[in-house]
C-alpha cells in the first residue's frame, strides 16, 4: 500500500558510528589491488541498524529478521521481507516523522523489487528514502547510503557515487558504503578510487557477504581456486538460507563461467533447496541443463525464472535457445518480451541499455545498437560496455574501432582483464575481420578454453571460425607473448596470495571442487589449437 510522504517539525540528531572490525589476513592479502564488481551484493549494503531511534522496534519474528538482514547486507526472505513493508507502512501511518523507519521502508523496497525484478519497487523506494531525507536532511547517512544503493541497481553510477561519497562524508567509518562506492566506481570506470574504496573497506569489516564480494574480485584477477575457497566460506558462515542460497547461486555463476556444466548445476539446485526464491538459480540451471544436452529441462528451468523474476538477460538467453533449436517462432517472442521488459524498467528507472544493446547488435538493427552502447560508453564508461560497444561496432562494420574497445575490455590497465569467453570470443572475431589471424586465433581458442558452453549461437560461431583459419603459420606466432591460463600472472597480486579454503575449516566447502579450484572443462578436441 502507498504511503503519502510526510514533513515532521523536527529533525532527530545523527547516530554514532558503528565500530568496524578487520578483515582476516586472507582476504586481506587477496583483495589488495583488486578492482570489485557485482552490483547485486552491493546494492545490499547499506542501512546498519541503529539503536535507540524506532520508537516502535519489531517484535522477533519475520519483520525483525527482515529488518537485520536489511540492516546488515544481506539477501532478506521474500516473505520476510513482505512482513518487514507491512509492519513499516503500518508504523508511519502512525509516526509519519520517523525518518529511520522510512529509510528502512525504503530498503525493503528496494530489495524486494531487486530480488523479484519488480521495477515499480524502485519509485517506491526513491520516494520513501528521500521523505526519510527530507525528514532529517542533517546527518541522514542511512538515506544516502539507501539512495546511492538504489541508484547503483538501476544502473545509474553517476548518482550512485554522489549519495555515496556524500554518505562517506558524513562518516567515514561506516563500512557498508564503500561497497557501494566500490560498485559505483567501477560502472564509470574509475579504478583507481575503486582501489582506495576497497583498502577502506579492508580496514573496517569482514564477514560472509564481504568474503562473497572477495570471491568475484578473485575472479576478475584471474585467482580461480581462491574465488572458488572464498565463496565456499561465505556460504558455510551464512546466518540464514536466503543469504546462503545467494551465496551458493554465486558459486554456480563462478563454475558456470569456468566452464563447469555439472559443479554449475549442483550449486543452482542446492541454492534453490534452500531457499525457493533464490529465482536467479533457475535460470543458471537453464543454461547448465542447456550445455548438459538437457534441452526440455533446461526451456521449464528458464520459463520458470522468467515467470517469477523477468530479467532481460534472461529472455534474451532463452530467445536464443529456442533460435539455437531452430524455433524461431518461440525465439521472437522472447525477444520482444525482452523489449517490453527494458520498457517497463525503464519506467522504474533502471539502465538495461546494456542488455538491449546487445540485443540489437546480434539479433536487431546495428545502427541502433551503436547509438545505445555509445550513450552508454559516455554515462558508464566500464569494461562490460567497452565490451558491447566494441562488438556492435563490428556488427556495423567499423572494425578498426570496433578493435580498440574490444582490447579496452581485456586490458587489465583499464580495469579488464577478466577471463570472459564472451569478451574473447568478441575480440577474436573482430581481429579476424580485419585479417589479424594469430591474433583472433588465439582469442577464439581462448573463448573455448575458458568455457566451451558460454553461448548457444556464439559457441559453433567460435569453431567454424576457427576451422576456417586452420592452423597458424611459422611467422604468426607471438614470441615473448606470454600464454594464456587459468591463473594467468597478474601485477597486482601481492607475493603471499593465498590459495584453496581461507578458514581451513572443511566444512566451509560447499563441495570439493569448488575449494580445491577444479580446473575448466576442456575445450572441444577438434578445436585446431590449445594455446598460444
Amino acid at each position: 500500500m502507498e504511503i503519502e510522504e510526510q514533513r515532521p517539525a523536527t529533525a532527530r540528531p545523527q547516530d554514532s558510528e558503528p565500530p568496524g572490525s578487520r578483515f582476516s589476513p586472507f582476504v586481506k592479502r587477496a583483495l589488495i589491488g583488486a578492482v570489485a564488481g557485482g552490483v547485486v551484493l552491493g546494492a545490499l549494503l547499506f542501512l546498519l541498524p541503529s539503536a535507540g531511534r524506532d520508537p516502535a522496534p519489531p517484535a522477533p519474528g519475520p519483520v525483525a529478521r527482515a529488518q537485520t538482514a536489511v540492516g546488515a547486507g544481506v539477501p532478506a526472505a521474500l516473505p520476510d521481507l513482505a512482513a518487514l513493508i507491512g509492519d513499516r507502512e503500518t508504523h508511519l501511518r502512525a509516526h509519519p516523522g520517523d525518518d529511520q523507519s522510512w529509510a528502512v521502508l525504503g530498503g525493503a523496497y528496494l530489495e524486494q523489487g531487486r530480488r523479484t525484478a519488480t521495477p515499480a519497487y524502485y519509485p517506491k523506494a526513491e520516494q520513501a528514502l528521500r521523505t526519510s531525507l527530507r525528514a532529517r536532511p542533517k546527518g541522514n547517512v542511512e538515506a544516502l547510503d539507501g539512495l546511492a544503493a538504489l541508484a547503483n541497481t538501476r544502473g545509474d553510477f553517476r548518482e550512485g557515487k554522489k549519495w555515496g561519497e556524500a554518505a562517506v562524508k558524513l562518516s567515514p567509518k561506516r563500512w557498508t558504503t564503500y561497497p557501494l562506492l566500490i560498485d559505483a566506481y567501477t560502472g564509470l570506470g574509475d579504478w583507481k578510487a575503486a582501489r582506495k574504496a576497497l583498502d577502506k573497506l579492508l580496514e573496517l569489516r569482514s564477514g560472509p557477504t564481504v568474503t562473497a564480494r572477495a570471491a568475484r574480485v578473485y575472479w576478475d584477477r584471474g585467482w580461480r581456486e581462491d574465488a572458488a575457497a572464498a565463496v565456499a566460506d561465505a556460504a558455510a558462515h551464512a546466518a540464514t538460507p536466503a543469504e546462503q542460497a545467494a551465496f551458493l547461486q554465486q558459486a554456480g555463476e563462478l563454475a558456470w563461467e569456468r566452464g563447469d556444466r555439472e559443479e554449475s548445476l549442483g550449486y543452482y539446485e542446492r541454492a534453490l533447496r534452500t531457499d525457493p526464491d533464490e529465482y536467479g538459480a533457475h535460470a543458471g540451471q537453464g543454461r547448465a541443463l542447456a550445455a548438459l544436452g538437457r534441452t526440455s529441462e533446461a526451456l521449464r528451468a528458464y520459463q520458470t525464472a522468467l515467470a517469477k523474476r523477468p530479467e532481460p538477460r534472461y529472455a534474451l538467453e532463452l530467445g536464443e535457445l529456442y533460435e539455437k533449436l531452430g524455433v524461431d517462432g518461440a525465439a521472437r517472442v522472447q525477444y520482444d518480451l525482452l523489449r517490453e521488459r527494458v520498457r517497463q524498467e525503464a519506467a522504474g528507472g533502471v539502465d538495461d541499455e546494456l542488455v538491449l544493446g546487445l540485443f540489437e547488435a546480434d539479433h536487431g538493427d546495428t545502427s541502433t545498437a551503436v547509438a545505445l552502447l555509445r550513450d552508454e560508453w559516455k554515462r558508464h564508461p566500464g569494461i562490460a560496455v567497452a565490451d558491447a560497444l566494441g562488438w556492435a561496432l563490428h556488427r556495423a562494420g567499423e572494425h578498426e574501432e570496433a578493435l580498440k574497445f574490444a582490447t579496452r575490455a581485456m586490458d587489465k590497465e583499464h580495469g579488464g582483464g577478466v577471463r570472459s569467453a564472451l569478451y574473447a570470443y568478441h575480440r577474436g572475431q573482430i581481429e579476424r575481420a580485419l585479417e589479424q589471424y594469430g591474433p583472433a586465433r588465439r582469442h577464439l581458442a581462448e573463448a573455448l578454453r575458458i568455457n566451451p558452453y558460454f553461448s548457444p549461437l556464439h559457441v559453433p560461431a567460435a569453431e567454424a571460425a576457427l576451422d576456417a583459419l586452420g592452423e597458424p603459420a611459422v611467422e604468426e606466432e607471438a614470441p615473448g607473448e606470454p600464454a594464456d591460463s587459468d591463473e594467468s600472472p597478474d601485477s597486482d597480486a601481492p607475493s603471499g596470495k593465498p590459495s584453496g579454503n581461507p578458514s581451513g575449516n572443511p566444512s566451509a566447502e560447499p563441495s570439493k571442487a569448488a575449494a580445491t579450484g577444479s580446473p575448466a572443462s576442456p575445450a572441444p578436441a577438434r578445436s585446431p589449437r590449445t594455446a598460444p
